[in-house]
């Protein structure tokens, strides 16, 4: 009866403290989603990938295709671009989305991934991904203009 008590209520007599200790045991691996949210919210590797020389401004941006940074930071909020956040106010965008096979892609991207979230989107582009015989989507699948592979693959990431 002690033993049982110090267990929680939905702990069977059969139920050992053995069977806890077991049930917490680390896997063998982490899984690549995983690893892809520690590295997302990892504030070391989020400041090193916005200083990174591919990183631009808003302001940047909207001198790069000719619009308003109003019209930049409408685009991020409905996915048709990549808009990192940062610490301080704005974000940071990666320049090579405004290729014209990225820039075609992204929105796609956004919809199949079921996200607008700059880091999520970034995440998914540069993660080496097994489907891609672990290559990015970016490298492997876009910029060799099979952006309708990644689309698919995020499809089903994003289900």
């Amino acid at each position: 009866m002690k033993d049982t008590a110090l267990h929680s209520s939905s702990t069977t007599p059969r139920n050992s403290a053995r069977t806890r200790r077991t049930a917490l045991k680390p896997d063998a691996y982490v899984p690549a989603s995983t690893v892809r949210d520690l590295l997302a919210h990892s504030l070391d590797a989020r400041r090193e990938r916005l200083g990174a020389a591919d990183m631009i401004s808003t302001d940047d941006a909207a001198r790069t295709v000719d619009a308003t940074r109003v019209t930049i930071n409408a685009w991020i909020a409905k996915g048709r671009a990549i808009g990192l956040t940062q610490t301080k106010r704005g974000f940071r965008m990666p320049r090579w989305q405004f290729e014209p096979a990225m820039w075609a892609a992204i929105p796609k991207l956004s919809a199949a991934l079921g996200t607008t979230e700059g880091w999520a989107l970034l995440s998914f582009l540069e993660s080496p991904h097994g489907a891609l015989e672990g290559l990015t989507p970016r490298a492997r699948a876009i910029e060799q203009g099979r952006a309708d592979q990644a689309i698919s693959i995020a499809e089903h990431e994003g289900n």
